[in-house]
């Protein structure tokens, strides 16, 4: 059994507040992540001074830099802290911040919120929606999904998978079977940047410029929106246009023809502590399923 009266202990309180400044950099900030004042921050970091005897920053006007006590100490406090932290009885929910797209949010994670209720119970998720423009004025958010990364390497792309033309049957009635490529030079081209149409005309031999005409849609959703209502062809993926699929109102054209995206689906975890993790986990595998549905749904179409 432990001597106490041979040690001296800090505070939690004070352990947690260090690990904070370290992260974050500044009292102001590590007191906004933890709800308190930056004075009861700077209090437990004197008071943790004082019990070890030595100084764990060196202050340089509004600047903060771990001294060698510092930087020692902390390499012994936080994983201590880490174990701590994993003990289950010490968990609570935590909350959550998490950004996305708004046809990434509707069409893959919104169907699957119970399963990540059930997978991660500690976590109160708060989901926001992000746009092309970057939503400013909106939280940051812990966690943060990105629909317009590029060079993203293929094992942290959220949706792995690849482009293909659709469209409406009404769309198509007029047009004989079988389908070809060069079929879409007397249909409309339904633009967005954030899937151009250069890089499947290449795949299909087609040596046509980018399609200039029509509006730009900035939303994958409005873009299948629009296909499904019979307003031209749309380039998608496979995972985002299930439900457009299933319900028969678009069709996949010249599969298995098809491009890899230019933009990609990209994981940004602003927080990287456990809860995160757990959740960016659950993401990844509900992203998995999306696509295994999508190349289903690209099948079952084909097929019949």
């Amino acid at each position: 059994m432990l001597k106490l009266n041979d040690f001296r202990f800090p505070s939690f309180e004070a352990l947690v507040a260090f690990e904070a400044v370290v992260h974050f950099g500044t009292f102001e900030r590590a007191a906004e992540a933890l709800s308190i004042t930056s004075s009861a921050v700077s209090k437990r970091i004197s008071g943790l001074e004082a019990i070890l005897g030595v100084s764990v920053f060196r202050r340089d006007g509004r600047t903060l830099s771990l001294t060698s006590h510092g930087y020692e100490y902390f390499a012994q406090v936080v994983p201590l802290l880490g174990q701590l932290a994993a003990i289950p009885l010490h968990q609570r929910q935590q909350r959550l911040t998490f950004r996305m797209p708004p046809t990434f949010a509707r069409q893959v994670v919104i169907p699957r919120l119970a399963f990540f209720a059930e997978a991660c119970p500690e976590i109160e998720l708060e989901i926001f929606l992000s746009t092309p423009s970057g939503g400013q004025g909106m939280p940051f958010g812990d966690v943060e999904v990105r629909g317009d990364s590029h060079g993203v390497a293929s094992n942290e792309q959220l949706l792995e998978e690849r482009l293909l033309p659709m469209a409406s049957p009404e769309l198509l009635s007029g047009f004989p079977q079988p389908w070809t490529p060069a079929m879409l030079a007397k249909l409309p081209l339904l633009r967005s940047p954030l899937e151009p149409w250069q890089f499947w005309f290449r795949i299909a031999g087609l040596d046509w410029p980018e399609p200039t005409s029509g509006p730009r849609l900035f939303d994958v959703g409005m873009t299948l929106e629009a296909a499904a209502n019979g307003q031209g062809v749309v380039l998608a993926r496979p995972s985002l246009a299930r439900k457009w699929l299933v319900e028969g109102r678009l069709l996949p054209l010249f599969f298995p023809l098809s491009s890899m995206p230019t933009h990609h689906y990209h994981l940004c975890d602003h927080q990287r502590t456990l809860a995160s993790q757990r959740f960016a986990d659950c993401l990844r595998t509900i992203c998995c399923e999306a696509v295994e549905q999508g190349n289903h749904c690209l099948l079952r179409q084909t097929t019949s």
